[in-house]
């Protein structure tokens, strides 16, 4: 980069200046453990040439407490090593069969990714939501906006389930409901996702809904399905046709170069004769209300009787616990 002919290919420059950020977010963090190790150090050797060595000790636990966060935190840094992973994501939330009870958990899901996000200081952009018949959200898509959002998202994948007394039950019977959840990243314009227009039906129509803050007034939601893959995204969200197509061509991509990943990934665990570590579409979490409480993860064990935090967005153990499992 010091080199006078570094500018002369602006597009090269930019790339090497990328890659030198992303060497130095790995090695300033090294640099300052490794000075505060040799500080510990040195704390130790006070201690043991003292009196009292007592009266260092204080100092010395909260150093090492200090590195300890260090480390998780370049630790969850390596895990969050994949090529997709800091990018922004991409969320879909579908309610499952069971009715009000179904959409209302899917709505409750929605605001716990909410809250998880403001947590994290993520952004999150509502880009199509299609409300219950009487309460709740049949399917949402949003936009969680942020560095390394995919990252840590992707370990949600799969089916949620809910076990609780129904508000809707005039009897208080308990019921079990579903919602499946997909991430995908942010896939930016320089990715080839080859999409050929003769694949695509595109459909207009006016935004649904009970009005307010998600949906429009104009015939200018757009709803595109690839019909190779039978995928279907729509966008309601934006002001005009256009913009709404813009949108869901975006979501599209994301949704195409998931789809190709995830069948590569199956390719390769048929050719090694190996199951799937996680089976797309199966349950990976239950979240039990009543007659205790619990939130369970399948996949890693992990679990809390914290019910209420969780729903407030505390998800970073079970996050954390399967980055560090399948990362």
């Amino acid at each position: 980069m010091s080199q006078p002919q570094f500018w002369d290919d602006p597009e090269t420059a930019q790339e090497h200046i990328g890659r030198a950020n992303e060497l130095r977010e790995w090695i300033e963090p090294v640099r300052e453990l490794s000075a505060g190790l040799d500080d510990a150090r040195v704390l130790i050797q006070l201690a043991e040439e003292e009196e009292n060595p007592e009266d260092s000790t204080g100092e010395l636990s909260a150093e090492l407490e200090k590195l300890a966060g260090q480390l998780d935190g370049l630790e969850l840094k390596r895990m969050l090593g994949g090529p997709n992973d800091k990018k922004s994501a991409i969320i879909s939330i579908n309610a499952g069969a069971g009715g009000t009870e179904a959409c209302d958990w899917a709505d409750m899901l929605l605001r716990m990714y909410k809250r998880w996000a403001e947590n994290h200081g993520f952004r999150v952009k509502i880009l199509d939501l299609l409300p219950g018949d009487a309460a709740g959200i049949k399917n949402v898509t949003a936009l969680v906006c942020g560095d390394y959002s995919y990252g840590y998202l992707k370990a949600e994948k799969g089916v949620h389930r809910l076990v609780r007394i129904s508000p809707f039950d005039a009897n208080k019977r308990r019921h079990t409901s579903f919602a499946s959840v997909d991430v995908s990243p942010e896939i930016e314009d320089d990715v080839q996702v080859e999409i050929d227009e003769k694949d695509l039906r595109i459909d207009t129509f006016r935004s649904s809904g009970p009005g307010g803050q998600h949906v429009n007034v104009t015939d200018s939601a757009v709803r595109i399905t690839h019909i190779p893959s039978g995928i279907v995204v729509r966008c309601q969200n934006e002001r005009s046709q256009h913009r709404n197509k813009a949108t869901a061509t975006k979501i599209l991509r994301s949704r195409l170069y998931q789809h190709e990943m995830r069948r590569r990934e199956e390719e390769l665990k048929k050719e090694l004769g190996e199951k799937m570590e996680i089976a797309w579409g199966s349950q990976i979490r239950s979240y039990v209300f009543q007659p205790y409480t619990m939130v369970k993860d399948h996949r890693t064990k992990a679990e809390t009787s914290n019910v209420g935090a969780v729903m407030d967005g505390d998800l970073d153990l079970f996050i954390h616990c399967y980055l560090k499992q399948f990362s």
